[in-house]
């Protein structure tokens, strides 16, 4: 019998690159910049915070986690002023579905049946203790078939994220943590600093409090204790994540995966590998792509 998180791992790799064409591929920045939202952190936090409301710093600060406060504040609320939420909404949908099309352009039929199996796992989650996989299960399921699987997906990679965050929290990390841990075990600093906004005196003292605990050597790089602290967040993450597929006969699951394995390695296209997110290149395959690269809904980092 197959480990459920196992399932809730693989699954995440397949699903995360459909949603991440979002932030990255040009037809969504340019449906974001079309709505008033020009450079990529505009789009970013007005996209990805929209179905909270016209709300603040403070609860996107904790809910996404992983950002400097400051920076969460430099476009918070003010990004209200020029975009609504709804229309920040419809540029994320619209720009995520241009995207989509053209990347999976010959893969009609398997984008309508993998909708079909995720949209019953999407209705039957347990949004408790997650917010933004609430918020975003909240908003109306797209008729085109292919905004329902960017809308399906969507859900599913924050309804991981809350998780995620959660499993943090309780492992005693707090946001510039567990980016400068992840840096001295795998990823450089430079790709993770800048992008979320931390400052060097912050990351200078999260890598302290880190060192302290044992988890970081005196040169920054992870100890055993600190990679050992590492892969249990992550598999708390696949622990938390693995519910919603319970509900799925094991030969749909099986067919799920075939079906997203073609439509992950297209939408990764417009991706960078290596990323901060944590995510393989589906089939081992790299590219490269220009522009910031933030970790996200399985957010490893």
């Amino acid at each position: 019998m197959e480990d459920p998180s196992h399932t809730a791992r693989a699954l995440w790799a397949l699903l995360e690159p459909l949603h991440a064409v979002t932030y990255f591929a040009p037809e969504a920045r340019q449906a974001f910049e079309d709505a008033g939202l020009r450079g990529f952190w505009r789009g970013y936090f007005a996209g990805r915070a929209a179905p909270l409301g016209e709300t603040g710093p403070e609860p996107v600060t904790a809910a996404f986690f992983g950002f400097a406060p400051a920076m969460v504040a430099r476009a918070l609320p003010g990004l209200w002023a020029v975009v609504t939420p709804g229309r920040a909404l419809e540029a994320r949908r619209t720009g995520a579905g241009a995207a989509l099309r053209r990347l999976l352009s010959g893969y009609g039929r398997e984008v309508e049946e993998a909708a079909g199996l995720l949209l019953p796992v999407v209705r039957g989650l347990d949004c408790a203790g997650r917010v933004l996989a609430a918020a975003n299960r909240a908003l109306p399921v797209p008729p085109d078939p292919v905004e329902r699987l960017w809308h399906a997906a969507t859900v599913l990679r924050e309804h991981r994220g809350d998780g995620h965050v959660a499993a943090l929290v309780a492992a005693g990390f707090d946001g510039c943590e567990i980016l400068v841990l992840r840096a001295g075990a795998d990823l450089p600093r430079a790709e993770l600093q800048p992008y979320r906004g931390w400052s060097d005196d912050a990351w200078l003292a999260a890598g302290r409090r880190l060192a302290a605990r044992g988890l970081l050597d005196p040169r920054g790089g992870a100890t055993a204790e600190g990679l050992r602290a590492h892969r249990a967040v992550e598999e708390a993450t696949d622990r938390a994540a693995a519910r919603p597929w319970q509900g799925l006969d094991a030969s749909a699951r099986d067919r799920l995966r075939r079906l997203l394995v073609p439509l992950a390695r297209a939408s990764a296209a417009a991706l960078r590998f290596p990323n901060p997110m944590g995510l393989p290149a589906p089939a081992g395959e790299m590219t490269d792509v220009s522009g910031p690269q933030v970790p996200g809904s399985g957010r490893s980092a």
